[in-house]
């Protein structure tokens, strides 16, 4: 009797403590190489915050701004933590689209974000999306080839010098081309080339009056030199090609050249990615003698939508997933850059 009592204390013990509530988090993502490390370390937040679980939504570039801005315009509450540009910030926090960060935390210093980069994700003084990563873009080079040729890479290229290198070390028989570029249609695929190479050509879209300036010498100059050096210099099916699928090209040996975003070099150069990681060189992106090269500023974010109804939990995630909790805390004095723009 004396056991079967203490069984039944015991047991009323167990029943008297209330199960932890549980939080779901749906993050929409984009699904490159950096966002796939992000999610490896998925294990990391809920074992310090076990009440939190995190389910991941990852698509395609243009698939990914297709459903966020549907999701977020009808404030349809789908996600909780969305992967956004630079772009979208300031123009959906005036709609009142995405909830300001002002609960990071101590440990999250918003004026350690690089000002440029602050800036872009802010409206009226107030943070609406934390910096994941900042990029700008560059010409990422096999030295092998290149020295093979005889070619010499200048630290600031002109367009006249890229395309030249480009004829000269495409050799389609060895399944080697001279440039990889991006092709595939859309906002931040083919476009996002395509605008920074414009702008170095000195052609803008549209001019003080909002008139369209697409018939213009620089735009012709600047689609002609693009679609002959696609056709004479790039892969097969280059129409398919974003950033993933170019660096899977460079990667394995296919691209004397890759003019692409600077967050790329982390791949390029590691061993365990890319088969010439050993062989490549850098250079700023490429120019016209017009003082303008073929950069962009740019940068993947984390936001919270208006939508939600986890605001806490989701400030807690993306105040984690920065890159000094993720990879460990800065030295004193050292001024923390994101990886892209290192």
């Amino acid at each position: 009797m004396k056991h079967v009592l203490g069984a039944v204390c015991g047991a009323s013990v167990l029943l008297a403590v209330p199960a932890m509530a549980e939080t779901t988090l749906t993050i929409a993502t984009v699904n490159n190489g950096d966002m796939i490390r992000m999610q490896g370390l998925t294990g990391e937040f809920t074992k310090k915050n076990p009440d939190i679980t995190v389910k991941w939504v990852t698509l395609e570039e243009n698939v990914l701004r297709q459903r966020v801005t549907t999701d977020i315009a009808t404030k349809g509450g789908q996600f909780d933590v969305l992967t956004i540009g630079t772009y979208e910030v300031p123009i959906w926090a005036k709609k009142g689209w995405l909830v300001p960060l002002a609960n990071l935390g101590a440990d999250y210093d918003v004026a350690d974000l690089l000002p440029k980069i602050k800036d872009s994700v802010s409206a009226d003084g107030k943070l609406y999306a934390a910096p994941f990563y900042g990029e700008s873009s560059m010409v990422m080079y096999r030295t092998d080839l290149f020295e093979k040729a005889g070619l010499k890479m200048p630290e600031n290229p002109t367009w006249d010098f890229v395309v030249d290198a480009a004829k000269k070390l495409t050799d389609k028989s060895a399944g080697t081309y001279g440039i990889c570029l991006r092709g595939k249609a859309g906002w931040g695929e083919n476009m996002a080339f395509l605008s920074a190479m414009a702008n170095s050509y000195g052609a803008r879209w549209f001019d003080e009056k909002w008139e369209p300036q697409f018939n213009t010498p620089e735009w012709k100059a600047t689609l002609t030199t693009y679609v002959n050096l696609m056709k004479e210099a790039g892969p097969p099916g280059a129409s398919s090609n974003g950033f993933n699928e170019n660096l899977a090209l460079f990667n394995a040996g296919k691209c004397a050249m890759w003019i692409d975003a600077t967050v790329a070099a982390s791949f390029v150069t590691n061993p365990k990615d890319s088969k010439v990681a050993d062989k490549v060189g850098f250079a700023l992106a490429p120019n016209t003698g017009l003082g303008k090269n073929a950069n962009w500023l740019w940068a993947w974010n984390l936001a919270i939508p208006a939508g939600s109804k986890k605001t806490e939990a989701a400030e807690k995630f993306i105040a984690w997933e920065s890159w000094p909790r993720l990879f460990g805390q800065r030295p004193a004095g050292f001024k923390w850059i994101p990886a892209g723009l290192c």
